[in-house]
């Protein structure tokens, strides 16, 4: 399936603009916690739910796109640093604690920043946490080549910096004045006008070399728009929805069709659905969805609290979950004054 450059009908967007609502958080936990106490839920999650952790979200409150350009380029590897050393909001570790508790086992997830797995990697190994996350667009912190080898982005991220060394000081020089550029969800930024890529050096790929080849066509092991998520990914994500009772979506637009078509799935499967976001979303056209449309980090950890009773203090693990996350939300705009590397 062929991941398209997202979009929601300007009908919905018309419709949806003159219809939501906000609610109080008092009504949206009671509609959260009763939701979830009915039966194992699967989630689907998006850009939404990392925008507390200071990754900034497509799409803004009103459904315009908050920057349209969707090429990755070579401007990853000054964007990735910021996904990289993001840790995870209090929602992260609210969904955390009802995947450990059992509530809503399996997460399906649009974002590529691994934050999901960090929030419950202190309880879970790898083996476990890749169980219980599948994530439908890849992870930034993989990188591979067209022939399939796999490296570590962090080890990748040396290689580049070792082969560009005006690229690494510019980036050092980011990382000291805490200058950071624009960075998207899928790791792309936004540089000034002007900025010359034709200087940036991609390295080789290890592997390749060690078969002797060369081969410097190496991307983040994300699925970007316009290309295909395997048959593998878009089978267990269909798994994962008909083996819950119910689908609670939260902090998506489903604007891509990749998520969008599960929660028709999950309707059609007559599978109660529940979505809780801010502002228009794909689902606005479709039946048999309660949307809740709230902050999700104004009301997930109290969610919790509501479903899971006295374990949420009693359970040394969920209580401590339910006390951790950083709330660093992005800056609202780009300053197109930041300087760029001195001739590049």
């Amino acid at each position: 399936m062929r991941v398209s450059v997202p979009t929601i009908p300007d009908a919905v967007l018309r419709t949806a603009n003159s219809q939501h609502r906000r609610i109080s958080p008092a009504f949206a936990v009671e509609r959260i916690a009763g939701f979830l106490s009915k039966g194992d839920a699967a989630v689907i999650t998006g850009a939404g739910v990392s925008v507390d952790s200071g990754i900034r979200a497509y799409r803004g409150e009103k459904g315009s796109y908050l920057n349209p350009n969707y090429k990755l380029r070579l401007r990853s590897y000054l964007g990735y640093p910021p996904v990289r050393d993001a840790q995870p909001n209090p929602t992260h570790y609210a969904l955390a604690a009802l995947q450990y508790a059992a509530v809503a086992p399996h997460i399906v997830t649009q974002n590529v920043d691994g934050l999901h797995h960090k929030a419950i990697k202190h309880v879970w190994d790898e083996p476990r946490r890749n169980s219980g996350t599948l994530e439908l667009h890849g992870t930034l912190h993989r990188v591979q080549c067209s022939h399939g080898h796999t490296i570590d982005r962090q080890i990748f991220q040396d290689m580049i910096a070792e082969v560009n060394p005006q690229w690494k000081t510019f980036l050092d020089d980011l990382e000291r004045s805490g200058t950071r550029p624009r960075t998207n969800p899928d790791g792309d930024v936004v540089l000034p006008e002007g900025t010359r890529y034709d200087q940036f050096v991609v390295p080789d790929c290890p592997s390749c070399l060690h078969e002797k080849r060369e081969n410097s066509m190496l991307k983040p092991e994300v699925i970007f728009f316009g290309e295909s998520i395997s048959k593998e990914v878009k089978d267990r994500s269909f798994e994962i929805v008909d083996s819950h009772e119910r689908l609670f979506v939260v902090g998506t637009t489903l604007a891509t069709f990749s998520a969008f078509r599960l929660v028709k799935h999950a309707i059609e499967r007559r599978k109660p659905v529940m979505l809780l976001n801010v502002g228009p979303t794909r689902a606005d056209q479709l039946l048999g969805v309660e949307t809740i449309e709230i902050p999700a980090g104004t009301v997930m950890r109290d969610v919790v609290k509501a479903v899971l009773g006295n374990e949420a203090e009693k359970n040394t693990v969920i209580a401590e979950m339910l006390k951790s996350g950083v709330v660093k939300r992005p800056p609202d705009d780009y300053d197109d004054s930041m300087p760029r590397p001195a001739g590049l």
